[in-house]
């Protein structure tokens, strides 16, 4: 049997997660003393938190009196309620609280019952029990009440995960306990500084998160809840509170880890490592369904999120090497999702292309290329004002997509190296209203001219 103890400030806080359980069908009220106990089944935690009270002066010399003790028996130790409540009678007496008020439940929401105890270290003139070598002398308790009931020796020992996690099946039933699997799996090997990063993760298993917010008798507050989804990215069932997986995966506990992954992330430069891996596989292809599968043979996913045409409007990498969720953004405009979008678009029919008509190279149109690059596009991809004649590329069709992008009706004047010659962008009146082509610009530059047609 192992013995876990913890002490604290709140009372409430203790009453609050172990009579929740109870109210809840999750748990039982197996034992109390100096603690009143109305028989029902349930368990008042106002109550309850007044009856210790009256045993505590207002006026305690330690910040932390409350005692928070779980008591775990081997798994394949069959006990009734009774014969546990014996056993959780006889540790507080060797203890020193045997006289001290308690309150004993018994927690069901999982496969292996367990015990928790909640009580004072400060008696009712406000003395502190004795608690040196508690730890030690709880120890030596538990392996005594093994030999005296015939109970396995249950030595707590570091878990390790030696298999993957599984992804939540809600199907198969006990949604809870397959959403507990995933957070405990997940816990303390990630690093994510938002909620949707978090999201991003937890749909890797199809597990999705909430954030809850509210007013009780005047107070705010804020919560997680948990949910499972389905296949299609849907949730499904009933969402679980955060305080039934237990506080390390509530909305306190996930402000405080977002804080110290971000201090991690920039002062070990763990973003560098994944965003090389990215920009590696994106030069290796321009397809969406490749790009994510090398990703996730170098151990990285990507999360990629759509809207019901397609487009990308969001993207989450998730190094499992480094433990790192990042949003794309975060790494570089490279890989943020407008950036993944434009490189995954596949050229679509009714597209315009460009055509560049055999007007006259000269250095003005050479310029003319350097101040627009000035503005954003680059002079030497884009090939609209190539000095080499020819079709249109891909760059140029990508080109013409961000120009109609802008939208810009009205004339526009961008400014050539030299200061006394301005090139103009105007709509062509007249020219090729003749030829069948749909619109036309005209780059003038003093006598020099370079025609843009869209077909």
């Amino acid at each position: 049997m192992v013995a876990k103890i913890s002490v604290g400030s709140s009372l409430y806080g203790a009453l609050a997660y172990n009579g929740e359980k109870v109210n809840e069908g999750q748990g039982r009220l197996l034992l109390t003393h100096r603690i009143f106990d109305d028989g029902t089944g349930t368990f008042d935690i106002r109550q309850a938190a007044e009856d210790f009270a009256r045993c505590m002066p207002p006026q305690v010399r330690t910040s932390k009196p409350v005692v928070h003790i779980s008591l775990n028996p081997h798994p394949d130790d069959r006990l009734d309620d009774a014969e546990l409540a014996a056993i959780a009678g006889e540790y507080l007496e060797k203890l020193g609280y045997g006289n001290q008020p308690y309150a004993v439940f018994k927690h069901e929401d999982i496969d292996r019952h367990h015990l928790h105890i909640v009580t004072l270290s400060v008696d009712e003139m406000g003395r502190k029990i004795g608690d040196s070598f508690i730890r030690r002398r709880s120890k030596n308790i538990t392996r005594a009440l093994e030999q005296k009931y015939g109970l396995h020796t249950a030595e707590r020992k570091r878990q390790t995960q030696t298999e993957p996690l599984r992804a939540v099946d809600a199907a198969a039933g006990d949604v809870k306990k397959q959403i507990g699997n995933v957070l405990k799996g997940i816990s303390g090997k990630y690093r994510f500084q938002t909620l949707g990063e978090y999201r991003a993760l937890l749909a890797l298993y199809n597990v999705t998160v909430e954030e809850c917010r509210g007013e009780v008798r005047g107070r705010e507050y804020g919560g997680f809840v948990y949910s499972a989804l389905d296949s299609e990215g849907n949730k499904v069932g009933t969402p679980i509170k955060a305080s039934r997986f237990g506080k390390r995966y509530g909305y306190e506990a996930f402000g405080r880890w977002c804080a110290a992954s971000k201090e991690q992330i920039k002062v070990r430069k763990l973003g560098d490592m994944t965003k090389a891996t990215a920009m590696a596989a994106l030069r290796r292809t321009k397809d969406r369904a490749e790009f994510i599968a090398l990703l996730r043979a170098k151990g990285v996913d990507v999360v990629l999120r759509e809207t019901d045409t397609g487009r990308i409007y969001g993207a989450t990498f998730i190094d499992h090497r480094t433990g790192c969720v990042l949003n794309g953004s975060r790494m570089g405009k490279e890989l943020s999702a407008n950036a993944l979008q434009e490189h995954f678009e596949p050229p679509r029919p009714g597209i315009p292309v460009s055509i560049s008509l055999p007007l006259h190279d000269t250095p003005d149109t050479v310029r003319l290329a350097e101040s627009l690059s000035d503005d954003g596009i680059a002079a030497g991809g884009w090939g609209l004002l190539s000095t080499e004649g020819g079709a249109a590329d891909a760059e140029e069709e990508a080109f013409m997509r961000e120009m109609l992008r802008r939208k810009k009706k009205k004339e526009n004047i961008v400014k050539s190296n030299y200061p006394n010659h301005y090139a103009t962008r105007r709509r062509s009146s007249g020219i090729g209203e003749n030829h069948g082509f749909s619109a036309c610009r005209k780059y003038i530059i003093g006598s020099n001219e370079r025609v843009l047609v869209l077909l």
